[in-house]
């Protein structure tokens, strides 16, 4: 089972949207992928209240319910977990760093943003060698330049990887989250599901995740 969580104490930097469209990339490959929502928000949960298609599941729980979700995931056989946290919770974001192969920190091209990296970076020092990057998100296509910028910033300044691609500022990330869709599914030949595709086999490669046919 591989397990992938989604850190941020800032809010807004785009947890949950990247979450859910990483699992429909890994579920439409025939993954058996779950996505636990430890948000108080439950925003990953009510996508999938709005999703006329079951799966991939989202559970929403309290984050002390964590390791029994994950022991009974494991039980079911589920393949691919993803663990969307909340902002603002330490000890929350540690525990899911601790169960994760592989931390994405998806963070905006802001000063705001990257000065917001600092308490995440305090929780990631708690478990050293634990695979983590930030993921240069909402970027905004008149503002390539300050994205390269940043991602340089928390890359040689806060010795934080950066992954080597960004997910765009698109209208279809936005209505994906209210439609219970994602852009993959809403527009399949668009940017957005391009930039994900390219997310799911980056995800995929770091975890050494065999490839398998689109379903």
């Amino acid at each position: 089972m591989h397990v992938i969580s989604l850190v941020s104490n800032k809010g807004g930097s785009g947890k949950s949207t990247v979450s859910l469209c990483l699992a429909v990339a890994f579920q439409s490959r025939g993954f058996q992928t779950v996505v636990l929502d430890l948000d108080p928000q439950a925003s990953s949960k009510e996508w999938h209240d709005a999703r006329e298609v079951q799966y991939p599941h989202v559970e929403s729980l309290h984050a002390s319910r964590l390791p029994k979700a994950m022991e009974a995931v494991k039980d079911l056989g589920v393949e691919v977990v993803i663990i969307d946290t909340a902002p603002h919770t330490e000890a929350t974001a540690l525990e899911a760093v601790k169960l994760a192969d592989l931390v994405i920190v998806p963070c905006q091209p802001s000063i705001m943003d990257i000065r917001g990296l600092a308490k995440t970076l305090q929780v990631l020092a708690l478990v050293p060698g634990k695979p983590a990057y930030a993921l240069m998100n909402g970027v905004q296509h008149h503002s390539i330049q300050a994205a390269t910028e940043a991602a340089v910033t928390i890359a040689n300044h806060l010795k934080l990887p950066v992954a080597p691609l960004a997910l765009g500022e698109r209208v279809a990330f936005s209505r994906c989250m209210i439609t219970g869709q994602t852009p993959q599914e809403i527009e399949p030949d668009g940017k957005a599901a391009k930039e994900i595709d390219h997310l799911y086999q980056w995800v995929r490669t770091q975890l050494q995740i065999e490839e398998r046919e689109a379903a």
